[in-house]
């Protein structure tokens, strides 16, 4: 998955900046040489090329799943199957982890559009509570955050701290695929709420204020100029500016041009 991730960056880098084309030839040819993801017996995704029976099936390892996030090599947006695969291998594994593996998970329901889940292991986060691990348990492990805010994972690793609010932006943003999507999979807990600031793939800064688990308002500043594209669950004015709309599925599309350092607000239609 890794390497995956390396190849897909660096040829899409290379075709942005018209170089190295040679290069981008080598990837392609040993990109489709690489072992394909596979699904197991169990229903998750196989972690080794063979279908072993897990020695510690319960892990809070995830390392498979790095193609979910912070890759975008498996999605909904364009695997169902293998994205119901890594579902399933989260639950197999079970809810017992420390601090930094539940940041991560955070950030992996987002990807998996599954808010409820993610919020779950945010609240398990915050709290200050032993891991149930036997093993883990005697050996002084903290499951969430200590009193400071700090992760738990004794004596403290930075990993939830940096992992758990790129999982949060994830539940309110995303733009792995050329569009950006507003409030993705916002938790119900979140009914209300706003945030400043948070950018998006394109070169995008976004602002936005939510009321009823719908968008009330927002705005989209242009870094670069490119045509922006934005996904939501509601129809979405943009003022000032010649947009077109189109309903796909179970999202609102806007399409519309923006001018480099140029604000654009928009509103529910």
């Amino acid at each position: 998955a890794i390497i995956r991730e390396i190849f897909a960056a660096t040829t899409s880098a290379a075709k942005i900046l018209g170089v190295d084309e040679a290069l981008q030839q080598q990837i392609k040819e040993a990109t489709v040489r690489l072992y394909p993801y596979q699904i197991g017996k169990q229903g998750g995704l196989q972690e080794w090329y063979h279908d072993f029976e897990a020695k510690d099936p319960h892990h809070r390892h995830l390392s498979h799943l790095v193609g979910v996030f912070p890759g975008n090599q498996i999605s909904p947006e364009i695997n169902s199957e293998l994205s119901q695969a890594a579902m399933r291998t989260i639950e197999l594994r079970g809810p017992r982890s420390t601090g930094w593996s539940k940041g991560w998970r955070i950030g992996l329901y987002a990807r998996l559009l599954d808010g409820e889940n993610a919020y779950s292991y945010y609240r398990s986060l915050l709290s200050y509570t032993r891991a149930l691990n036997t093993k883990v348990k005697a050996s002084g492990v903290l499951g969430g955050t200590y009193p400071n805010m700090l992760d738990a994972h004794p004596p403290f690793q930075i990993d939830a701290n940096f992992a758990a609010p790129a999982g949060v932006a994830e539940l309110l943003v995303q733009s792995q695929f050329g569009s950006i999507d507003l409030l993705p999979a916002l938790p119900k807990a979140w009914a209300k709420g706003s945030f400043r600031g948070l950018r998006a793939r394109g070169a995008f800064e976004v602002d936005l204020r939510w009321r009823k688990g719908e968008i009330d308002r927002g705005s989209i500043l242009s870094l670069a100029g490119s045509e922006c594209i934005l996904r939501s669950h509601t129809p979405l004015k943009i003022k000032g500016v010649k947009a077109t709309t189109e309903k796909k599925d179970e999202w609102y599309v806007v399409k519309f041009p923006t001018e480099k350092g140029k604000r654009y607000e928009f509103v529910v239609k």
